[in-house]
């Protein structure tokens, strides 16, 4: 198992064009950000044992305890503006199906960006871009994973105990990246699998919309019924609040 330390992976490893480790950092995604401003390629990997300011959507604070998970970003420079919008649904696929076998029970998604095992959040995503004019100069892809359940995160879920940093960027860089090569809306292949794992499908929310979550749309909207019998209304933004219990 690698520790704080030391890393038994390397950028040539993980198909990376490099890998840069920090042992502490305020946010991964600063970084990352600074990189990619200065000219840095796609696949330029910002790694920390720990984040003393490492936010989620919403600029929402991550709990990033040093070995207690991965604190990562991700510089890609795609040009295909749809594939810029469904790539946050896009990477927890990539998530999902990497993490699996290093988890205690299936995988679920909620839209648009955070990968649960039970009712416990495991991971989340935030892609911030970044344009010129009105082309894409870059993607910053932010990846938080509990190796451990975080002392002030007491609901949050984490791999199995012997699963090691190494473990988890040999089986998910690799997938990530492909992720963000792909281009264009998502395929039905991508739609049925956001379905086979969405733990919001059928749950009755207040927020973004109100109604019943009926599942997503190719291009990442969120599918929600707001009136019985109504075809679904469209959501493309916004923090999900689910509908108190019995309402």
């Amino acid at each position: 198992m690698s520790t704080l330390d030391t890393l038994g992976v390397t950028a040539d490893s993980l198909g990376l064009s490099q890998l840069v480790h920090h042992h502490v950092v305020g946010s991964t995604m600063d970084v990352a950000h600074s990189l990619a401003a200065d000219g840095a390629p796609a696949g330029v990997l910002v790694l920390a044992d720990r984040q003393d300011a490492g936010r989620g959507r919403g600029g929402h604070a991550w709990s990033s305890e040093a070995g207690a998970g991965i604190w990562m970003t991700l510089i890609e420079r795609p040009t295909d503006r749809a594939a810029v919008g469904v790539l946050s649904l896009r990477l927890g696929l990539a998530l999902a199906e990497a993490l699996e076998p290093f988890a205690a029970a299936p995988i679920t998604l909620k839209w648009p960006n955070d990968v649960f095992v039970g009712d416990g959040k495991l991971a989340g995503i935030l892609v911030e871009a970044r344009w010129r004019d009105a082309a894409l100069d870059w993607a910053a892809i932010g990846m938080g994973i509990n190796l451990r359940v975080p002392a002030d995160m007491p609901n949050a879920a984490a791999l199995a105990p012997h699963v090691s940093r190494d473990d988890v960027l040999t089986a998910l860089i690799p997938r990530v990246r492909d992720a963000s090569a792909r281009r264009g809306p998502l395929s039905a292949a991508e739609c049925q699998a956001w379905h086979d794992r969405d733990r919001l499908r059928g749950q009755r929310i207040e927020a973004p919309l109100a109604g019943v979550v009926t599942g997503i749309s190719s291009d990442g909207a969120l599918l929600v019924v707001t009136t019985p019998g109504s075809a679904p209304q469209r959501a493309q933004t916004g923090s999900v609040r689910l509908a108190p219990y019995g309402s």
